[in-house]
């Protein structure tokens, strides 16, 4: 009787989208696991347009889940627990209704399924009691209280009101051109507006591959910050550099635009295919490892080293807004572990003389200032080289110590930028 009535649920339409959604949601708030990752097995064998609203549901869940929780826990007697089957499916609903347009009557007729054997009557009356009261989501949506605290604690007060007010817009889409000498074009062919030589700011409704120069490789999508590591190694005069941790691409692409002749690391075999369909796209060139920087080092040194380390990636949470409730004290730690780490590794493989820019998409000072300090504490032939504004976008300046630090107010004026930590170092030369 139980597999007849499991089978006769399954025919709900949109119930195996809402199915997914739940693995999805407990695999990021349960397991650690990154959205984007944990949502092709949760997923599987779905249609991509269903895909699509798994992840719509998933990552509108994440966004504003401290304010669906304080919707949910005004209208229970008891709090449910926070890994609750029932609190999950209840947010799922209500997100749908009050971010994804989806009709209350809809909603609950397939979340009451994901309760079989369950307090289906508890998540009815409850989504019941709050649709009719009609709530929206507040805009800012509240970001999660231990983030607040942490961030305060780093940047001041000030910071997580400007990262709440960031979330609430739809990040721009940036794009990096080939030839940097063609801005003005582009940005006219593409109806966008140019930050910086090289870079088109697209109207936030473009549909990517659909734009004139996408097919060709004329540009490629990147933030504007993430642009900004490859760009303070200038032109390259045909010298060697290490892309390290390179994949999907975009740097090294930039670098091959530049005359480097590039080496890109990258430990997964998946991101590498994307970076050699990249650079196929574009038609630039680089030699492509697959390695674990732990183990590789390189035939010879290099003229200059670019390693966009493995972080926290908290500087892109507008993009995955997962990393505000998997990313914690604990994980931060265990990534400037490895961080300091590579750096350490990393800096063997420099000519005296050359350059070296470490970066990470992240908010974090330990992933960035503190691990700084710590290498060049242990590392006296190497200092940082100021960058060079010249070859930075208007509005991102170097610090009074040298390096870039971009945070959720930076161009929030012309539609924000990513969170990076960005420092060029020299070696002495011998």
């Amino acid at each position: 009787m139980a597999r007849h009535l499991a089978s006769r649920s399954d025919d709900i339409p949109g119930l195996p989208t809402r199915r997914a959604a739940l693995r999805l949601l407990d695999a990021v708030l349960r397991r650690g696991d990154p959205l984007e990752l944990a949502l092709h097995g949760a997923a599987q064998g779905l249609a991509p347009a269903d895909r699509a609203l798994v992840h719509a549901i998933a990552a509108e869940t994440l966004r504003h889940l401290p304010d669906l929780d304080a919707l949910i826990d005004g209208a229970t007697r008891q709090p449910l627990p926070s890994d609750a089957k029932a609190r999950m499916v209840l947010r799922i609903a209500l997100i749908q209704v009050l971010a994804l347009g989806t009709a209350p009557h809809a909603a609950i007729a397939t979340a009451l399924p994901l309760v079989d054997g369950g307090p289906r009557k508890l998540v009815h009356g409850v989504f019941g009691t709050i649709t009719r009261a009609a709530p929206t989501l507040p805009e800012p949506p509240t970001l999660p209280a231990e983030v607040v605290t942490r961030w305060s604690a780093l940047w001041g007060e000030a910071m997580p009101a400007a990262a709440a007010r960031a979330f609430s817009v739809r990040p721009p889409i940036d794009v990096s051109l080939r030839d940097p000498a063609e801005t003005a074009d582009w940005a006219e062919k593409l109806g966008g507006r140019s930050l910086a030589s090289g870079h088109v700011r697209l109207p936030s409704h473009a549909s990517v591959t659909e734009l004139p120069g996408f097919a060709e490789g004329a540009w490629w999508v990147q933030d504007l910050a993430a642009s900004c590591p490859a760009r303070l190694l200038a032109m390259g005069e045909e010298r060697t550099v290490l892309d390290l941790c390179a994949a999907p691409g975009g740097k090294t692409m930039q670098l091959a635009a530049a005359g480097w002749q590039v080496t890109a690391v990258d430990q997964s075999k998946k991101r590498l295919e994307r970076l050699s369909d990249n650079l196929k796209r574009t038609g630039l060139s680089a030699a492509i490892v697959q390695a674990d920087l732990r183990q590789w080092e390189p035939a010879a040194p290099a003229d200059a080293i670019l390693l966009d380390a493995p972080c926290s990636a908290t500087g892109i949470y507008r993009r995955h807004p997962d990393v505000l409730h998997r990313i914690g004290p604990r994980q931060i730690d265990e990534l400037a572990e490895l961080q300091a780490a590579l750096l350490k590794r990393a800096a063997q493989w420099l000519k005296p003389g050359g350059a070296m820019v470490y970066a990470t998409c992240s908010l974090e000072r330990a992933e960035g200032e503190e691990q700084l300090h710590a290498f060049l504490q242990e590392n006296s032939d190497f200092t940082i080289k100021p960058a060079d504004t010249a070859l930075l976008p208007q509005g991102i300046e170097p610090s009074a110590e040298g390096w870039l630090r971009t945070l959720p107010d930076t161009l929030a004026d012309e539609g924000g930028t990513d969170g990076f930590f960005i420092a060029r170092l020299v070696r002495a030369p011998q």
